[in-house]
């Protein structure tokens, strides 16, 4: 790791805190580091690991600038750049899964603010929140989606029939939350602001190489996927690999032993024994409440095991990427993406209230259509 990646490392309080945690639930549960590596979800680090790589690309390449100038153009008010990147965000999370989504539109947010005056920080919490809502959309929006829907036995129709009610009365809160976030104000431009220079030859390299991925993520093959973008940067863009916030990776494993570790402490499992059980009420808030702690993806895969996949728990969990950062990973890649401390406690300034409306505007639309 470079010099740079340690200093941010150091600077990380959200990676501090999963040290802290980890190391108090080590002392409740049996002290296993040897079961540690089988915790951790490889698949996801590697994914995570060639989609961040391919992002940096892009982004060195220029294309974002020039895509970035282009919509600054197109869109006169600062509230209707931010509807577009925010709607953007939901619409490509349906289909293309909310990290890829993010991927796409931070490094884009994070370029327009070198065009214009806008409130960067904001915008990418709307972001992550509007892909916590589009992605609840299909099957394939979002990994607990892929679980439960592959659990159900229904049609990718009939899963997102399922879905609708709730993904469009998200969609309309997001929408009028957002209209009143971002003024109409006019957009200021930077008149000191260079002209975009950009590598075709880069962006490209990349687009092949982003082929090459998704067909080793097909095969199954992600490890060699990954090697080969790495290899392809190696040979064409050494800097890509250089400045990719490797870090990340390190917050995700230490997410998953802590997740590990924490299933076992007694007192849950004895919760998860009895959650079979449990009234619809307590259901909701059970899934809601764990989605919150170990992140809703996590949470999906332990209640399966003890509920049956229907409706109300994949709404449930899909409610549950909303309010605390780890609710979703989403949000985590989302903030680590803005480089910014601040941005950490304004998230939760828009995301508990957004928890809070979705637990009881879900539940009663819930009961609504069982009516």
């Amino acid at each position: 790791m470079t010099l740079p990646g340690l200093q941010a490392l150091a600077r990380d309080r959200f990676f501090h805190l999963l040290l802290v945690i980890g190391v108090g639930l080590s002392f409740l549960v049996p002290f296993a580091p040897s079961l540690w590596p089988a915790a951790i979800d490889w698949h996801t680090i590697i994914t995570l690991s060639g989609l961040m790589m391919l992002t940096k690309g892009v982004e060195q390449s220029g294309f974002f600038d020039v895509l970035g100038r282009k919509l600054v153009r197109r869109f006169a008010t600062e509230r209707r750049l931010s509807l577009f990147m925010v709607f953007s965000a939901a619409l490509l999370s349906t289909f293309l899964t909310n990290d890829v989504a993010l991927f796409i539109v931070v490094p884009l947010t994070l370029t327009l603010r070198k065009l214009c005056e806008i409130p960067v920080n904001r915008l990418i919490i709307f972001e992550a929140l509007a892909v916590n809502a589009g992605s609840l959309l299909t099957p394939i929006g979002n990994p607990q989606n892929i679980l439960l829907w592959g659990r159900s036995g229904l049609s990718f129709a009939a899963f997102s029939g399922q879905m609708a009610p709730l993904a469009l009365a998200m969609m309309l809160t997001l929408g009028l939350v957002c209209w009143f976030a971002f003024p109409a104000k006019a957009l200021n431009y930077h008149s000191g602001a260079s002209a975009p220079q950009w590598k075709p030859r880069l962006i490209w390299s990349c687009l092949v190489l982003y082929l090459v991925f998704l067909a080793a993520l097909e095969l199954k093959q992600e490890l060699w996927g990954a090697l080969l973008v790495a290899g392809g940067f190696l040979l064409l863009a050494r800097r890509v690999l250089i400045n990719v916030d490797w870090t990340l990776l390190l917050v995700f494993m230490a997410m998953f032993i802590d997740v590990h570790l924490l299933i076992q402490v007694p007192a849950l499992q004895g919760l998860l024994h009895s959650v079979g059980g449990l009234s619809q009420p307590g259901l909701w808030l059970t899934a809601i409440g764990l989605s919150q702690f170990i992140s809703n993806v996590p949470a999906t895969i332990l209640l399966l095991n003890y509920v049956p996949p229907t409706a109300m728990l994949a709404w449930a969990v899909n409610i549950g990427g909303f309010g605390l950062l780890p609710g979703s990973l989403a949000n985590l890649i989302a903030l680590r993406m803005a480089n910014n401390r601040r941005i950490w406690w304004r998230f939760h300034l828009w995301s508990l209230p957004m928890l809070l409306w979705a637990g009881l505007m879900g539940y009663g639309l819930h009961l609504l259509l069982q009516a």
